[in-house]
C-alpha cells in the first residue's frame, strides 16, 4: 500500500532512509538574508550540521524562509555519526532519532542566528518554532524538487527558476563538486537532460493532487516590495 504523500508537520516523526521537506521562516516574515554572505554562511552552516545525519536532494533559500528537501541517512551511518560525536544518545534502536535530527537542526539554525544577530546588532530567536517537516514519499520526489526550485517563481522574485541563484537548480546541473545527491536526483528524472525539460515544462495543474497543496504552505509568504539586498 502506497504510504501517505504527506503527513502533517505536527506528527511526523523521522524515519531512517525516508524524506523530508524541511522549511520554516523567519519569526513575523523577518528576513534572514541581509546579503550575499548570508546566503553562503547558511549553506556551510547546513553542511556542517546536516550533513552527517540527512543527505540533501533539494533546497531554495529565499529572502525569509528556506526549504530543504531531504533523505534521513541508514541506522548504521547515524550509529557511526553518535559513536564519533560522542553523543548522549541510545545507539541501539535510535528510540531518540528524532531527538537527534531534531538537535542537529537546532544546532544549525542557533549558530547561523548567532552570527545573524551580531552582524545586524539584534538579539533574540530569529526563527519560527519548532521547525517545519513534511514526509515526502518517494514517488513524488520529482514534483517536490519542482516545487522547491519553481518557489522565487511562485512567489513572483523571478520570471524564471534559472534566475534564482540561491537554489539547487543550477549545482544539480553543474559538473562541480557538490554534498547534493546529483547521480540520484538527475536518475529520478530519467537524465540531465529530463531534469531541464521537467523544470522548464512543468505546470501546476499536472501535478499530483497531494502536491499541490505544497504551493500554499501555512506561514510561507513573501513580502516582495519589502525585499532589498544589503
Amino acid at each position: 500500500m502506497k504510504e501517505n504523500n504527506m503527513i502533517s508537520s505536527n506528527y511526523t516523526v523521522f524515519e531512517y532512509e525516508k524524506f523530508y521537506h524541511i522549511y520554516n521562516r523567519g519569526n513575523a516574515g523577518e528576513h534572514i538574508f541581509k546579503c550575499e554572505g548570508n546566503f553562503h554562511y547558511f549553506l556551510e552552516k547546513y553542511s556542517q550540521h546536516i550533513n552527517p545525519v540527512a543527505d540533501t536532494f533539494a533546497y531554495c533559500l529565499m529572502p525569509n524562509h528556506f526549504h530543504f528537501l531531504i533523505r534521513i541517512k541508514s541506522e548504521e551511518e547515524l550509529q557511526g555519526f553518535i559513536v564519533n560525536q560522542n553523543q548522549q544518545l541510545n545507539p541501539q534502536g535510535f528510540e531518540n532519532l528524532a531527538g537527534l535530527i531534531t538537535k542537529q537542526f537546532e544546532k544549525f539554525l542557533s549558530a547561523y542566528t548567532k552570527t545573524f544577530n551580531k552582524q545586524e546588532n539584534r538579539s533574540g530567536s530569529l526563527f519560527g518554532k519548532p521547525f517545519k517537516k513534511k514526509k515526502i514519499n518517494s514517488d513524488d520526489l520529482t514534483h517536490m524538487i519542482y516545487y522547491i526550485h519553481n518557489n522565487p517563481v511562485q512567489q513572483d522574485f523571478v520570471k524564471s527558476l534559472e534566475d534564482w541563484p540561491h537554489s539547487s537548480y543550477h549545482t544539480i546541473l553543474s559538473n562541480r563538486n557538490t554534498k547534493l545527491q546529483r547521480g540520484e536526483i538527475v536518475k529520478c528524472f530519467g537524465g540531465r537532460e529530463e531534469f531541464k525539460s521537467f523544470h522548464k515544462n512543468y505546470h501546476r495543474k499536472n501535478a499530483l493532487p497531494e502536491i499541490n497543496k505544497f504551493f500554499s504552505y501555512e506561514g510561507i509568504h513573501q513580502q516582495r516590495n519589502h525585499y532589498r539586498m544589503g
